[in-house]
């Protein structure tokens, strides 16, 4: 009796991964492996190492008390920075390497080492942050590139491989299926629209390849969730439909040109639907529509609800945020909405983000080594502010010894709120012991003296 069980459990389980082409188990004969697709497969995905150097000065030197008492250092010490992540090889003949943005970022070298060992050095093709997508390039022969699958045909139960670097140990393959799609609003990267899956994703696994069991890419691993840094069976992927959208600007342009329509918009509630005697639940309700831009031009107004965007239903406003965010500058779309309890379309084309930028050089001598660039940034909402960002940061200057850093958004100068370089300016003549910065820093915001 158990030796038929076991041979219909063997049979049911070799049926299901016949349609993979791997070997049937049945008694005696060999077990059902991944073996065969990962043999395949593996030769296409790299393990990343990256290096920088970064600039440090004792936490003691903002303490006027220490510094004028104890004689702390003003010279800062340089660090070697050191990282590890993962890449996947799309294109084995122009040697074109995807990843993620935070695992090559900021790196002043990156080595990549391929599955047979070999090393080579490799260059920033092009990157974004919005996305965490990166493009890297080497120069090597025989390399293997991965084929590649359609991410809209996943479903939740799929069984899915992840492989990766995790902790640096070397390539290592983990199992699972795809836990959820359409993972969103996690905070984690602008743009959202993640795979969840069970299959253990741990530091290092980052920008390796989640495939399906034909070894075809799906997605690249991203991030986990996890109270101590590592694996609890809740990890996510970019899906490669996404993903392959900005790589093809990154290798054609080095970055993505993003584009807006000009309106901001809000999450339909159940108050709203009944307000708008709605029907269906699902879409964003137009909140402002910005003068003269292309969300005007193209006839939109406020109280418009937008159910979907080129075919393609709108869930709420981060799925509106990502579907325009993928869409390149010039690109036309279609948007069907409900106006005064009517269906209607609206045709409109995206926009160019218009983005100002002065030299930082006339702001004050305090600030001498950092450059202060003016953008407009989009919101949660889909809208745009100003903001005056650090853009460059000279190591040894002032600004550098007060802890600023490149990225950082300026929030108030001497305790005045600015966003734009007259206000900046303005707020540099109020005297005091020094420049007193609030930044913000990621979802961080603080305090910095510089004098």
């Amino acid at each position: 009796m158990k030796n038929l069980l076991l041979t219909l459990t063997l049979v049911l389980i070799g049926n299901f991964y016949s349609w993979a082409g791997l070997p049937v188990s049945v008694e005696g004969e060999k077990l059902p492996t991944l073996a065969p697709m990962l043999q395949q497969v593996t030769p296409s995905v790299v393990n990343i190492a990256t290096s920088s150097m970064v600039v440090q000065h004792s936490p003691l030197f903002n303490d006027p008390f220490f510094r004028h008492f104890f004689d702390v250092p003003q010279q800062p010490r340089e660090r070697k920075k050191t990282g590890l992540g993962s890449g996947v090889i799309i294109d084995a003949q122009q040697g074109y390497i995807v990843t993620n943005n935070h695992v090559i970022e900021k790196a002043d070298d990156i080595v990549v080492t391929l599955s047979d060992g070999r090393k080579f050095d490799a260059t920033i093709v092009g990157r974004d942050s919005g996305a965490d997508v990166a493009v890297i390039q080497v120069e090597a022969d025989n390399l293997n590139a991965i084929d590649i699958a359609d991410s809209e045909e996943l479903r939740v139960g799929d069984f899915v491989v992840a492989i990766g670097n995790p902790f640096g140990l070397g390539q290592t393959v983990t199992s699972g299926i795809v836990s959820a799609l359409g993972r969103s609003g996690l905070g984690i990267e602008k743009y959202e629209d993640f795979i969840q899956t069970d299959a253990s994703i741990n530091p290092g696994n980052s920008g390796g390849a989640l495939v399906n069991l034909r070894g075809e890419l799906i997605g690249i691993n991203t991030a986990i969730v996890g109270p101590n840094g590592g694996s609890v069976g809740i990890g996510f992927a970019i899906p490669v439909n996404m993903a392959q959208q900005i790589i093809d600007q990154l290798i054609e342009y080095g970055e993505v040109k993003r584009g807006r329509l000009g309106f901001t918009a809000q999450d339909l509630t159940p108050e709203l639907v009944e307000a708008f005697k709605l029907k269906q639940k699902k879409g964003v309700v137009v909140a402002r529509v910005e003068q003269d831009s292309a969300a005007d031009k193209a006839g939109l107004v406020a109280g418009d609800v937008i159910i979907s965007i080129n075919g393609d239903e709108v869930k709420d406003s981060t799925d509106m945020r990502n579907k325009i965010g993928l869409m390149r500058v010039g690109e036309d779309i279609q948007l069907n909405i409900i106006r005064n309890g009517k269906n209607r379309q609206v045709t409109a084309r995206i926009a160019e983000i218009k983005v100002f930028s002065k030299p930082g050089k006339a702001l004050s001598e305090k600030l001498v080594g950092a450059e202060i660039t003016m953008k407009q940034l989009e919101n949660s909402q889909g809208g745009v502010k100003p903001v005056l960002i650090v853009s460059k940061l000279q190591p040894g200057s002032p600004a550098a010894y007060a802890g600023l850093r490149s990225g950082d958004i300026i929030l108030s100068v001497n305790k005045m709120p600015v966003d734009d370089f007259k206000g900046f300016e303005k707020a540099l003549k109020k005297n005091g012991q020094g420049l007193l910065l609030n930044i913000q820093r990621g979802r961080r915001a603080l305090f910095l003296l510089v004098r």
